[in-house]
């Protein structure tokens, strides 16, 4: 088998990276139970399961680490993002530092619509996961105060949350992949197109779905190419027909790992899916909630 300069390029950075991987403590998992969780709409759930991944012990300086939509804890253990902070001398040096990742509310092992609710859900948005964050660092924790928050994508939403209601609660912010404007233009327009594609899925059946909708894959799919890898990034890894085919045919065979109901709750901005039925959980409203603040 021989391999092109590009994918043995991308082999040795992948081997390199995975090393330093190891750099680290190996990481502790944990749950809790948050009771009387309140949500933005008034409803509440006596108990939502909150589950969260720690590296370093709890006598290290703790540092929040917050992922993005439709991710988890494990989506930060990466050798590109864990491997780069968390080792021996990196910037958040675990043996220094308590690093915290809490699976949000809807995500991961975290309560969430698929655990049989699906649509009897409470609909939730930003504040409610920052809520439920708060919630598991001050009463499951027991920690008063946090050195700093950081998040990518809707993490990096969910850290200028944190710092518009908790000022006081760390002495930094990093969000990354985010502002805190609302969302729109094609942003906006693939993620209503992705939710309208599966609503329209007569497997849907207005959410109380037996099986997962066919056209659900497909709209991942295209919401995924549409959305990262950049033009000039396929056309290294696709210049011919052909080749673009075998990368569709290769997504399309891959199993979807993202509940149908989740997908729904974490695509959309809180306004605009109130009007669809759904709840929001990535960029849309933040930006009017600190007007109103």
């Amino acid at each position: 088998m021989s391999y092109s300069r590009a994918a043995l390029s991308a082999i040795f950075a992948m081997t390199s990276l995975t090393a330093l991987a190891a750099d680290y403590p190996a990481p502790k998992q944990g749950d809790w139970i948050a009771t009387d969780f309140k949500f933005h709409t008034g409803a509440t759930m006596p108990e939502l399961r909150l589950h969260y991944t720690t590296i370093g012990e709890p006598t290290g300086q703790p540092v929040l680490v917050l992922h993005g939509s439709g991710g988890s804890a494990a989506s930060m253990l990466t050798p590109a993002f864990a491997g780069e902070l968390f080792g021996a001398g990196q910037p958040l040096d675990a043996s220094k530092y308590y690093i915290i990742i809490p699976d949000g509310l809807g995500h991961g092992r975290s309560s969430k619509p698929s655990d049989a609710m699906k649509t009897a859900f409470p609909k939730y948005d930003y504040d409610d996961m920052v809520g439920a964050q708060y919630r598991l660092i001050k009463e499951g924790l027991g920690i008063k105060h946090l050195r700093l928050v950081i998040g990518n994508s809707m993490g990096g939403m969910h850290a200028w949350i944190w710092g518009v209601r908790y000022p006081q609660m760390m002495d930094a912010l990093v969000p990354m992949a985010s502002q805190p404007t609302e969302m729109a233009a094609r942003n906006w327009m693939l993620r209503r197109m992705m939710i309208e594609t599966i609503r329209n899925d007569p497997d849907y059946k207005d959410g109380n779905y037996t099986t997962q909708p066919r056209m659900m894959k497909y709209a991942i799919s295209a919401y995924q190419i549409a959305s990262g890898g950049g033009t000039l990034g396929y056309q290294t890894l696709a210049p011919t027909a052909a080749a673009a085919d075998k990368l569709v045919d290769d997504r399309l065979a891959m199993p979807v790992n993202i509940r149908c109901q989740r997908l729904h709750l974490s695509m959309g901005s809180l306004a605009r899916l109130q009007s669809l039925h759904g709840s929001g959980a990535d960029r849309g409203h933040v930006a009017g909630d600190q007007r109103r603040r």
